[in-house]
């Protein structure tokens, strides 16, 4: 059946997002202890989901040190051979694979250069963690279907952990425990992602909207629904909409919105508003009453887009099997991408 194995590894998230919480105490203390005295700054390192799941750690990160975070430019070092030096950084190369090898050369050459470095990955061992100081095994189990489901959310967690270990951030414990209830409550309801699913039929091209954390899930939304679906999806700030890109989103374009009360929720709230009256079909994907497509109410904004993707791949999930699509197994794509 189309979608079987997706729909499988999806319900899987709660269990693999509890046991990984289990060992946030482990998580912190190794992240703790690799951190240099004086912490510069932190660059990610991925590629495909890995990097829509590191632009969420860029967030936490600069939230949690108050040192700036950058998203790393692989080609810099595998292609042009920048001359480079990392001391004081800390460099974390997230692959679920652990073998993308210009993830795996980079983490490598970063390491050479002074960084302190991490591997996310879930696969042990890997090339990727070979070369890391701190290795975090997400333990999700393996993925049969292309699309990554539940090693997308258990890495978003393990940045989390990382964050944690970095300095104070806006959520509990409690808060963090919370979160496979959370996702098993979402994952029951999947009714409302068809609503939406529908309206994107016969669409070409789809925007998803947010600002903040939650950029990251609308970024994972349109890539799963560009991988499953073969839309043309893009992500956008809702401020970068409004430089320019607001004047191609015309009345066929459908727009899925993700906002959670907090400082930019009137901001997305705005832009709902401004394309609406420009006859766009928009649907919101946050706690708010009347959404299209609820979160939870309880979970604070830093851990929202967490539950978020899990609402994006119901989505993409729905609107694959919508046009009679295997998202198990897209055309073209294959689990490991090897790049340089």
């Amino acid at each position: 059946m189309n979608g079987e194995n997706m729909a499988a590894e999806m319900a899987e998230q709660p269990a693999v997002i509890e046991l990984l919480l289990q060992r946030r105490a482990a998580v912190a203390a190794s992240i703790s202890a690799l951190l240099p005295e004086h912490l510069c700054g932190t660059v990610l390192l991925a590629r495909g989901s890995s990097d829509t799941a590191a632009l969420y750690g860029r967030y936490l990160f600069e939230m949690a040190s108050g040192r700036p975070v950058a998203l790393a430019s692989p080609s810099l070092h595998t292609l042009y051979r920048i001359p480079a030096d990392h001391r004081g950084y800390l460099a974390v190369g997230i692959s679920q694979s652990g073998r993308t090898p210009e993830v795996v050369s980079v983490l490598e050459r970063m390491r050479a250069t002074g960084a302190r470095t991490v591997a996310i990955v879930n696969a042990m061992p890997s090339p990727l963690g070979d070369v890391a100081d701190v290795i975090i095994d997400l333990s999700a189990g393996g993925e049969l279907a292309i699309p990554a489901t539940k090693t997308f959310t258990a890495t978003l967690v393990a940045l989390a952990l990382v964050a944690a270990a970095m300095g104070p951030l806006p959520w509990s414990d409690r808060d963090l425990t919370a979160l496979p209830e959370h996702i098993s409550r979402v994952l029951d309801d999947s009714y409302r992602a068809d609503l939406i699913a529908r309206r994107l039929e016969g669409a070409d091209r789809v925007l998803t909207v947010a600002r903040g954390p939650l950029l990251a899930a609308a970024s994972e939304t349109a890539l799963k629904i560009r991988e499953t679906s073969a839309i043309f999806a893009e992500a956008l700030s809702a401020a970068d909409l409004r430089h320019g890109p607001i004047a191609a989103v015309t009345p066929d374009v459908p727009v899925l919105a993700f906002s959670t009360p907090g400082p930019a929720a009137a901001d997305v709230a705005d832009l709902c508003a401004v394309l609406r009256d420009r006859g766009v079909t928009v649907s919101t994907i946050s706690p708010d009453a009347g959404s299209d497509l609820p979160l939870p109410r309880t979970v604070p904004e830093a851990l929202q887009p967490i539950v978020a993707a899990v609402r994006g791949q119901q989505i993409a999930l729905s609107t694959a099997l919508a046009r009679h699509l295997d998202p198990d197994a897209p055309i073209g794509l294959t689990k490991v991408t090897f790049t340089r």
